[in-house]
């Protein structure tokens, strides 16, 4: 049977410890490294050995009773959430560390885990410290997690009750006392699998306490079905660039198998797979096939990307991508050309999709998830590619959408061109993208032209008229085109769809959205009073609060340009007992709207490579039409 664990933490507390104790203590690895001496075999990049903590997620794999396990170590600042929540989106279980009290980065976690339905072990770490309490901190798992979690001891038998109360069918064998230890065990692998209920253990890593107790109960209480008989399937989760700069797919294989040689067909880009590598750190060995429950490196593929399922040839999103609701500017400290950082990044951003980089204003710009990945980057463009730069402040990225349906009309024809564009802009419900349909009939433009459209729609941020911040949240429909037989060439297309979305906002009702995050607040019932104040404060709205002993849980939603300092100061005022966990909401309307598109200034008809006007030609010669004349001129219009 082959499984994938998951480990996952708060930074600190000893993760990457716990990864190396397992893979040393079941052979897969020849020594136990450690983080704090730099010997640690899964840290393998300069920037996590230089820094003490990981940066990128590891796959490992070792042997236990005969089965197989892929462990994949995450990173465990808030910052570098995104690798670890991809890792997630691959996993059978996952185990999450927790030592002397459950932190704000934790509760966001099991929420991640929760969202993508994968069962969780708890293993308390670092016990050996003096004053440990374990009955403190077990209490603090319930009332801060989850109810449903158990202590795991030798004695499985004494679970019957907390089984029953969770199993209708055990239920009846249980008042009989008609069970025994082996049936108390499946039903707890079955209340396990279904998120009914979560095992806590207990140890300590470092010091190789209840990792023998942690290995044989992971063992004992999970199954998979891996099935290498139907056709593959398989979801990226990782892409890295080798030594030699050869692009690296990580692919989980969820069914069938995956050979050498085999070849994809990806909308007419066929790509062969060249190399199945199998990894264990930083060592790898090279295979002929990898089956159902594999986790392999793979070296030909270009087209997929972090996140993409490969089904029947096929590549679908998952949708899970992830978004960052901050963003800055990069800074060029030597005297690298700007067009090779950019080319540089944009190799960064197929191993990391969230950096989403762009050139705006002259400026590189990305996205970013704040202070401490700014850093790392830093870090990592100076020890990977020996150029040194910088970030400028974080900023908040906001976006645009619209209120209302409307026509947008776009031409491009100065002499020996032509195209023209006619879309419908449509508002879509919130946090959910761009789309694109077509309404246009073949017999007035031909389907690859209308295929050319769509990806002019997608190949780019279009940017909104307020602020000149991205749009989203709009469907566009292409209701016609034009196109000329002789003077119709490569790129008016683009020109005519990029003015006709633009034209389009130009006349609409524009909206402006902001970044929100869903939190969750946890304090000494004293701090009541004032942590609602502030919420209100911040622009932010809240639920009732909930009581859970001496402490208030409350839970609610608000503006990241207002809560992305909060969490030090909620640690400053009480003294470094209370906590927020902050998760990305997505965005909404902007309630200072106003003020921010005050402070932005931007002027969209001065925006040349945003231009919202059209081109015709009259008498040989092309001229510019305003976009608020460009429906006088328009040829759609006049059939």
């Amino acid at each position: 049977m082959k499984k994938t664990i998951g480990i996952f933490a708060h930074v600190d507390t000893g993760k990457t410890t716990f990864c190396e104790r397992i893979l040393y203590k079941t052979g897969s690895f020849g020594s136990f490294g450690r983080t704090d001496k730099k010997t640690s075999a899964l840290d393998t990049d300069e920037t996590e050995r230089s820094r003490g903590i990981t940066v990128f997620s590891h796959q490992a794999e070792f042997v236990y009773n005969d089965n197989v396990y892929y462990i994949i170590d995450t990173p465990g600042h808030t910052d570098l959430s995104p690798e670890a929540e991809r890792a997630i989106g691959i996993l059978d279980y996952a185990v999450l560390l927790i030592d002397s009290k459950v932190r704000s980065y934790t509760r966001t976690l099991f929420r991640l885990f929760e969202k993508y339905n994968v069962p969780c072990f708890i293993f308390i770490n670092k016990t050996d410290m003096e004053g440990f309490d374990i009955a403190k901190v077990f209490e603090s798992i319930k009332n801060s997690l989850s109810e449903d979690c158990f202590l795991l001891d030798e004695n499985i038998i004494s679970l019957g009750d907390f089984a029953a109360e969770r199993d209708y069918d055990f239920l009846e064998k249980y008042l009989e006392g008609n069970f025994n230890e082996s049936d108390v065990i499946e039903v707890l692998k079955r209340l396990i699998k279904e998120r009914k209920s979560f095992p806590v253990m207990k140890g300590s890593a470092l010091k190789n306490i209840g990792i023998d107790e942690f290995l044989k109960n992971l063992d004992m209480l999970t199954y998979t079905n891996n099935d290498s008989s139907r056709n593959f399937k398989g979801k990226v989760f990782k892409i890295r660039h080798d030594t030699d700069g050869r692009k690296i797919t990580f692919i989980k294989i969820l069914n069938g198998r995956l050979n050498i040689k085999d070849d994809f067909n990806f909308d007419g880009n066929v790509e062969k797979i060249n190399e199945i590598r199998f990894y264990n750190g930083d060592r790898y060995v090279s295979k002929q096939f990898g089956e159902a429950g594999d986790i392999v490196g793979v070296c030909g593929l270009n087209t997929p990307v972090c996140g993409n399922i490969i089904k029947d040839g096929k590549i679908i999103d998952d949708g899970h991508l992830g978004a960052s609701a901050l963003k800055a500017k990069v800074i060029i400290l030597d005297d690298t050309d700007k067009s090779r950082v950019l080319e540089l990044f944009k190799i960064l951003e197929r191993e990391e999709p969230t950096l989403f980089v762009n050139a705006e204003d002259d400026d590189i710009v990305i996205n970013t998830m704040g202070k401490i990945q700014l850093e790392v980057l830093e870090n990592i463009f100076e020890n990977r590619f020996g150029v040194k730069l910088k970030f400028g402040s974080p900023d908040i990225r906001y976006k645009e959408t619209i209120k209302e349906a409307v026509m947008g009309y776009g031409h491009y024809e100065p002499l020996r061109h032509y195209a023209e564009v006619a879309l419908r802009l449509e508002p879509r419900e919130r946090n959910s993208g761009i789309s694109f349909i077509s309404q246009c009939h073949v017999e007035h433009l031909s389907i690859n032209y209308q295929n050319l459209i769509k990806t002019h729609i997608f190949e780019k941020e279009h940017k909104g008229v307020l602020t000149g911040s991205p749009i989203t949240d709009i469907r566009i429909v292409l209701v016609n085109g034009i196109s000329h037989l002789k003077h119709t060439e490569g790129g008016d297309f683009r020109e005519a769809t990029y003015r006709a979305v633009r034209q389009g906002l130009m006349r609409a009702k524009s909206i402006l959205l902001e970044p929100f995050y869903d939190f969750e607040i946890i304090v000494n019932s004293e701090f009541t009073g004032r942590i609602m104040s502030d919420i209100q404060k911040m622009r932010g709205s809240f639920e009732p609060p909930e009581s859970i002993g001496n402490d208030v849980v409350i839970r609610g939603r608000g503006p990241v340009e207002t809560f992305m300092e909060y969490t030090s100061e909620i640690a400053a005022f009480t003294k470094g007992e209370g906590s927020i966990s902050l998760m990305y909401g997505g965005m909404d309307v902007c309630e200072i709207a106003e003020k921010v598109i005050e402070e932005k200034a931007y002027d969209p008809t001065g925006d040349v490579l945003n231009t919202p006007n059209s081109v015709f030609c009259k008498k040989g010669a092309g001229f510019n039409v305003n976009w608020y004349e460009v429906e006088e001129y328009a040829h759609t219009l006049r059939k």
